[in-house]
């Protein structure tokens, strides 16, 4: 690797990007015939905005201006020009360091591509693992891959402060609890990259003219995707706890239903997986062992390591797992992890069955292409059903086929 292939990768990562730009254009939309008025829109009344002086009156709006990347009130942090997952983008030229901060999901992913490429890259977080949000195991895979990359990892840190002079910034960190718990310290880089988490748009709407409220989390809906104001709704990063896509896509759809047709969809219906694309992937829908746990769930898990699925052998990523957590006792799906190359692709089928109601025992029946690695799914539902195999059960078998032959 090197700026050669880093300058093509990213020209070419723009110019696959300009292609897809029009599936959310102005042009498609007006072709699809929405008028459109661009210019900064606000609110002057529960029932009107306004979009660079002129009025328009409306009896359903919905509010979907999004989320930016946030950035912590970390002292001189503004003022070294950090970059973010929006800015990232137009650099032409591979920095020869990096520090990333924010071991989530965006700075784990683009901490390892850059790495890849040749910087030399530490990611820093306050929290004593990447991926806090995630399975822990499925983390200790994921910071693995990372160090092996050559990402150093410094968790458990707080950032004081970033100087800049010049083109070179320094970090200054220091231990999370204070003085006690270790030594402080600093690392210069050549670029500093901000991945703490998105803030929601809502300055210079005139949400008060609308009656709209809204805090810190964004615009505030109730269970429909209503704001306080009946003739308003909001969806997307801007009032939702998903900062993700297909999430935004999902709300918008049960806008549109409940808005102009009198439906009566709820957002807590929604079963929404995600997925963090770094090498290996982790994919994630529902609660976590962990999430069960402190909610005082009773549960089951069910894990099934790679190295047990041939096509991971085959494919030699024999690092991942799946783990499904199921209600205590019964086959209902309240959650599962998937790490693996591709788990982004593999984990649909659970969140299907989740949202469809069928349990882990349904999917046992299910005919899966072999060698697939998401043949580890039928593998966990077959060893979930060898759990059921109690001595009660195994008597009464013995019985059986005694009396059969």
């Amino acid at each position: 690797a090197g700026d050669g292939d880093f300058a093509a990768a990213m020209e070419r990562m723009r110019r696959l990007r300009a292609g897809i730009a029009p599936h959310d254009g102005a042009a498609r939309f007006r072709d699809l015939g929405v008028d459109v008025f661009l210019g900064h829109g606000r609110f002057v009344a529960r029932d009107a905005v306004e979009v660079d002086g002129r009025r328009l009156r409306f009896r359903r709006a919905v509010i979907a201006t999004g989320a930016r990347p946030l950035l912590p009130p970390i002292e001189g942090l503004a003022d070294a020009a950090p970059l973010t997952n929006e800015t990232v983008f137009a650099l032409e030229r591979l920095p020869a360091r990096l520090a990333v901060i924010g071991a989530g999901p965006i700075g784990c992913e683009l901490a390892q591509a850059f790495a890849r490429f040749g910087s030399a890259v530490t990611l820093v977080d306050v929290a004593p693992r990447v991926l806090p949000r995630d399975d822990t195991d499925a983390a200790r895979v994921v910071a693995a891959a990372l160090e092996r990359d050559g990402v150093r990892l410094l968790l458990g840190v707080e950032v004081r402060r970033v100087r800049r002079e010049g083109d070179e910034r320094t970090v200054a960190w220091a231990p999370r609890d204070g003085d006690g718990g270790g030594t402080a310290g600093e690392l210069a880089a050549d670029e500093v990259l901000v991945a703490v988490g998105r803030a929601p748009n809502v300055e210079g709407l005139g949400l008060e003219a609308a009656g709209v409220e809204y805090g810190r989390a964004g615009v505030e809906v109730d269970d429909r995707l209503r704001t306080r104001n009946r003739r308003v709704y909001a969806a997307g990063d801007v009032s939702s706890r998903w900062k993700l896509t297909h999430a935004a896509d999902a709300e918008a759809r049960i806008v549109l239903q409940n808005a102009l047709f009198r439906g009566r969809k709820k957002a807590s219906a929604l079963v929404v997986p995600w997925c963090t694309y770094t090498s290996p992937e982790v994919a994630q829908v529902g609660l976590t062992a962990a999430d069960a746990e402190a909610r005082g769930i009773p549960f089951d898990a069910v894990t099934v390591p790679f190295a047990a699925v041939d096509r991971a052998v085959l494919d030699g990523e024999t690092e991942g797992f799946l783990r499904v957590v199921l209600e205590r006792g019964g086959d209902r799906i309240l959650g599962a992890t998937l790490v693996s190359e591709h788990a982004g692709e593999s984990i649909g089928e659970l969140t299907l069955a989740m949202g469809a109601g069928l349990g882990l025992g349904r999917l046992a029946g299910t005919i899966h292409p072999y060698p697939t690695q998401a043949e580890a799914i039928k593998k966990a539902a077959d060893q979930w059903r060898r759990g059921k195999l109690t001595p009660a059960v195994k008597r009464a078998f013995a019985a059986w086929f005694a009396a059969w032959r």
